[in-house]
Parts: C-alpha cells; structure tokens; sequence
C-alpha cells in the first residue's frame, strides 16, 4: 500500500495546547486537534453519531477554507493528492 498521507506533527508536538494564548498555539493546537480528529479509530467512532446537520456543516466549514485558501493547483495537490507523476509515498 502506497502511504500518501502524513500526521507527523501530531507525534512530536511538544509544545502547549491551548487557544487564545496567541496565534502560534492557536494553530499549533488546532494542527493537533484536526490530526487527533482525522484518526481511523476516533472517526469509526464519531462519524455515526453526527446527525445530517452535523455533517453538512463540516462539509461546508472544510469546503469553504479550501475554497478560500488553496489555489487549483494546490487544491488538487496537497488536498486531493493527485500529483502528474503518481502518488507520493513518505
């Protein structure tokens, strides 16, 4: 299996978490949170418990920043991970 996926800060994040200290920890913290969130186990867990409200609304939170602030080319590299010569492995 090809891995084109990574959640490393997650591993070696050291540092406080917490939001409103300031803007470092604020992302920091929510890079941590959405790396947490995006685990296989907590998902199994979670996404059968969210009502139709609930899922619209993160679709439309998580299609909306991306919209906002990736470009095309971005938008199908980074998020999508479709890359002209295959995937990428780490």
């Amino acid at each position: 299996m090809k891995i084109q996926h990574k959640h490393e800060f997650v591993e070696t994040y050291t540092g406080p978490l917490a939001q409103g200290f300031d803007r470092e920890t604020d992302l920091a913290t929510l890079q941590v949170y959405l790396q947490k969130l995006s685990d296989d186990d907590l998902m199994e867990k979670l996404l059968p418990r969210l009502d139709e409200e609930e899922v619209a609304q993160f679709f439309d939170l998580i299609a909306r920043c991306l919209r906002q602030r990736l470009d095309e080319e971005e938008y199908h590299e980074l998020f999508l991970r479709e890359f002209p010569d295959g995937p990428r492995q780490f």
